[in-house]
């Protein structure tokens, strides 16, 4: 069982804020409640996401009135200029309503990322736990983690329509539930490996604080070793909250 370390190998770098203007240039369903699309434009030349939980603001609208909700860049190619997004496309909020009726050559702006929270992919195993929010970044995390590095995923997805294969590495286990509860319960359930491990977690809030008190208080990971995050809050709307004491 790892403890707590002394000083978090993690590193936080900011970026200058940009809002960019960016043309939808194609899209794609992804399950029953996920929507893929890709953005392009000259303004995204200098785009930059160094962590796989990135987050830029999707902006409808202008000044005062504008709606603003924050999204994990899923990729983004300097190559071809294109950068996607994973819309939810559950409840009836602004940002979906768009996105379920996004075609190629609507404009939208994006802003950000404001800047980045880098986690080494060097350590001994990592925990990603998350629900369906959280998605877009547990899949990107995936891809970039070498094949080798062993990693614990446990996703709470609702809908089978909407659970997805993973670009799981040989050392992958991947866990799907169902409801809030069998997240919690599958944690608790969770028998860690030897060594230094990194837990990253993300999705409803009051969700994510009982994970990362069940990490601390009865897995007993340090806190330097834990990235919680409130991606969203049940009964709230454009929530966005870094879990900490």
């Amino acid at each position: 069982m790892s403890i707590d370390a002394p000083i978090s190998r993690v590193q936080r770098v900011r970026h200058e804020l940009k809002i960019r203007a960016v043309e939808v240039a194609a899209v794609r369903d992804l399950g029953s409640h996920f929507r893929r699309i890709t953005f392009s434009g000259a303004d995204l030349r200098d785009f930059h996401s160094a962590s796989f939980d990135d987050h830029v603001k999707f902006i409808l609208g202008q000044g005062e009135d504008a709606v603003k909700r924050d999204y994990t860049p899923r990729s983004f190619d300097p190559v071809a200029g294109e950068l996607c997004i994973e819309f939810a496309l559950h409840g009836d909020g602004p940002a979906a309503a768009w996105a379920a009726q996004a075609a190629p050559g609507q404009q939208a702006l994006i802003g950000g990322p404001r800047g980045s929270f880098i986690i080494p992919m060097d350590y001994d195993w990592h925990l990603l736990v998350g629900d369906e929010s959280a998605l877009p970044a547990i899949s990107r995390r995936l891809e970039e983690l070498p094949d080798e590095a062993p990693a614990l995923v446990i996703v709470k997805v609702a809908d089978q329509a909407d659970r997805r294969a993973l670009a799981a590495g040989r050392a992958t286990d991947v866990r799907w539930v169902a409801s809030d509860a069998e997240l919690i319960a599958a944690v608790q359930a969770l028998t860690l490996p030897e060594g230094e491990g990194y837990a990253w977690c993300a999705g409803e809030a009051a969700t994510m604080a009982a994970v990362r008190k069940v990490l601390v208080g009865e897995q007993g990971m340090g806190k330097h070793q834990i990235r919680a995050a409130a991606y969203w809050k049940r009964g709230g709307s454009g929530f966005h909250e870094n879990l900490e004491d």
